[in-house]
This record gives C-alpha cells, structure tokens and sequence, in this order.
C-alpha cells in the first residue's frame, strides 16, 4: 500500500488526509513519545507499536491538540534547545488526520526500524548501578519528611562521569530524588549511615518568617567542596548527561546520598530507588556541574495571583551555560531566566509561560553561552496564590520557602561548565585583582 496525504486549507488551518500509522504515524511516535510511552517509564501507556497506539487514537488527537502531549512548555521565542520536545503543525495534523480517518494501519514492510532501549534506563547499559541500599517502607498517610541515604561508592580513584541518572523505585510515591556526591571527610549529613533512612532532627520546623522579600540569592552547593549535585530525578526530568569533552566529576572515597522526597497516595508503598553511571571513556577538557540560583527570602502574599520573586547571583569567573531547569511547588505559575552581561547587555535565556508542577523539565540549549566574569544571571519566578490556582492547597495562606509541596521554592537550577582545575565554588567567591 502507497502513503499518500492530500492536504487540505480550511479557515487557514493545513489538515493532512489518509494518513496511515506505518508511515505517518510511527515516525512521529518514535521521535517524541516512545522515550517515555513504554515498559517501565512515566508514560502511562507503551506506544511501540500499531496494536498499542491504535487504541489511544482518539485520546492522541485531543493530547496534541491541546498540545498537553508531548509536554514542553518553552517560549520558542525565547531560545532554541537540542531537547525540544515539542511538535511541529505539520505532525499535529498527521496525528489528527490519522485519528480522524479511522487509525488505519498501512503496510508493515513501510514501518521504520523499531527505536532500540536499554530496559529500565535512558542512557544505555551503566558501567555502574548503586541503590538506597534498604527497602524504604512508605506509609498510605501522611507527611514524610525529607529522607537520606547514604550510599559508599567504594571509589578509590577519581572518577569523571559521562551521564549519570537517578531512577525511583516506587514511582508514585517518589516527588523528587536529589543525589548528592559527598567528599571524604565532609561533614554534610554526618549522622546519617548506609543502609538506614535518615530525617534531618530539625525538618519539619517552620519555616522562619522573614520580615521582608529580598532579591539575595546563592548558588546552591556551591560551599567549599562539603557536597555536589550529581543527579536528580523529577517527574518528567531527563538524565544528566555530558557532551563530548565534558563530565562531572566524583572524587575517590566519595559517598552519594540519596535526598528523598517522597508523598502519600493512600496507597502504601516501597521504595529502593537507584542510580546507573556511566564513566567517561577519556579524560574530559571541561567539567559540568550543576547548581541553582536560590531565594528563601521569598513570601507569597495570600491570594495573590500572580506574584513576582527574583533571584540574583553575579559570577566571579568564566563558565559555559549549557542547560536550565526551573523549580517551584504548586502554586508555580511562570518562570524566566535572564543574564546581564559586563558589558551591560540583557538576554533573555528562558521563558516558560505555563508552568506545570507535574512535569518538570531540563531545557538544554541548542547552542552553549559563553557568560564571562561578572555576568549576572536572574531567576524569576511567578505564583498563584489565588482561589483560580486549582492545584492551590490553601489561597488564604501567606507562603514561605520550605520543603513541602505546600510550601514554595525559587530554584533555577543550572548547568555550567567550568576548566577541570577550576575549584566551583570560585564561581561565586570573588577574586583577588591579580588572580583575574
């Protein structure tokens, strides 16, 4: 059987007939959907195949339609990004027109080459797996509070880490996993031990009311060398990986700690989450790190709509952005990056008009930007404290920084690559005139 599509111009619109799923359809599901729509990830359902897609045609058409599916929530005029998930007009049209037309198959022999996986990972086969260590019992009720587990990774040379991804155990109930790389010797959540879930003695407190928003901001981490971000999972999130040339960097007798955040579902659940690494084949030029542009000054007045809070931090040495990843909580609303430049340029490095609490996503640039000395990057953050924000736990409430989902964050995290003998947390300590 021959493809074919007849496009047809109605009130402006470009809808494409008979097309098929072998030839049309599959191409596009390879491309977008397949990285999560199988066995094992987020999506909800496997789209390998005609037998599975060809169920869900109808639900297809109203998912990219409402462009819903795939998620990306990028302005496209504010960067462009090698990620972008995002359809074109012309593969929404072959998808509603395949929907339409009564989801025909087509000839198997036009179908393309099936998209190849690793079971249970998205950067391949790991040289190497680590878990928690423990199955974590997660009760059906109520609030837990933030869990570590520390895992020894029995390094005892410096490794360079080409992609590194953190995978939950039990989904459902696993918000978000931050995985630290812990020096020898670092006093960073010293109390905790292998093998047993630990919870900070004073998590849970109040936040502390602060008696007024600042735009005083940090990078996250970026502390002397006590503790790194390796790797984070949210929902939706992809792997840390590095480009050629670059890698992360975990030092010998490193511990990693897994920060759990997990939430209750009615349902009781286990939980032993794990991370795959991949060690760079060659010795990198660059080394990636990752951080985020922080404001736990923030307060959220209640039922405020729309409210605006900044982030500021100016960097002390050259580096390379090469991806973003903006962090709020559910009365998140919109985000945007912006750097000023030395020399007093503004530009603008993402825009995220619609932010959804429920997928939340790295952004990596197409093209990486070179932000020299004194480059100035701003995190801008908007919420929805009002009664309109339906995912909002209490619009009365005024709004601090806390851990919780019902509490708020400013996190924008980024990735920046620095020379391998740069120590990070220079890229926030100023420097001395003749070190410049």
């Amino acid at each position: 059987m021959r493809s074919f599509a007849l496009l047809l111009i109605t009130g402006g619109v470009v809808f494409a007939q008979n097309a098929i799923f072998t030839k049309d359809i599959l191409p596009v599901l390879q491309k977008h959907c397949q990285e999560c729509h199988r066995s094992g990830e987020i999506g909800p359902m496997p789209l390998l195949s005609y037998e599975e897609a060809r169920p869900w045609a109808k639900s297809i058409k109203e998912a990219v339609l409402s462009r819903r599916m795939p998620p990306w929530f990028a302005d496209s005029h504010s960067g462009n990004f090698s990620n972008d998930r995002s359809l074109t007009q012309a593969e929404i049209n072959t998808l509603v027109a395949w929907a339409d037309g009564g989801a025909p198959e087509g000839d198997r022999k036009d179908a393309p080459a099936p998209r190849t996986f690793t079971d249970g990972w998205q950067i391949g086969k790991p040289d190497l797996v680590l878990d928690t260590g423990v199955d974590f019992k997660i009760p059906a009720k109520g609030t837990v509070q933030y869990t570590h587990f520390v895992v020894p990774t029995g390094f005892t040379e410096d490794k360079w880490i080409q992609d590194i991804e953190v995978r939950p155990g039990a989904r459902a109930q696993v918000h978000h996993v931050v995985l630290y790389a812990r020096p020898k010797g670092s006093r960073f959540i010293a109390a905790a031990k292998p093998g047993v879930g630990f919870v900070d003695p004073n998590a849970g407190e109040a936040p502390r009311r602060r008696p007024q928003q600042g735009n005083q901001a940090t990078l996250y981490g970026i502390n002397g060398g006590a503790y790194e971000m390796v790797g984070v999972y949210v929902p939706g999130g992809l792997p840390y990986r590095t480009q050629p040339g670059q890698a992360r960097f975990i030092p010998a007798g490193a511990d990693l700690i897994f920060q759990m955040h997990y939430t209750t579902n009615v349902k009781e659940g286990v939980d032993r989450s794990k991370v795959g690494i991949v060690f760079a084949k060659t010795a990198p030029k660059e080394r990636v790190i990752n951080t985020f542009v922080m404001n736990e000054t923030l307060r959220i007045p209640p039922g405020a709509g729309n409210h605006r809070v900044d982030g500021k931090v100016t960097l002390q040495r050259d580096s390379t952005l090469l991806s973003l990843f903006p962090h709020m909580h559910l009365r998140g609303k919109a985000f945007e990056y912006t750097a000023k430049l030395p020399n007093g340029e503004t530009r603008t490095l993402l825009t995220v008009p619609r932010y959804d609490f429920n997928w939340q996503l790295t952004y990596d640039l197409a093209e990486p930007i070179r932000l020299p000395a004194g480059t100035q990057i701003t995190a801008t953050a908007y919420y929805d404290n009002s009664a309109n924000n339906k995912y909002n736990p209490d619009p009365s409430k005024e709004v601090f920084w806390g851990d919780q989902s019902w509490e708020e964050m400013l996190a924008g995290f980024v990735d920046l690559a620095i020379p391998i003998g740069m120590n990070p947390v220079d890229l926030i300590r100023p420097a001395r005139p003749e070190s410049r």
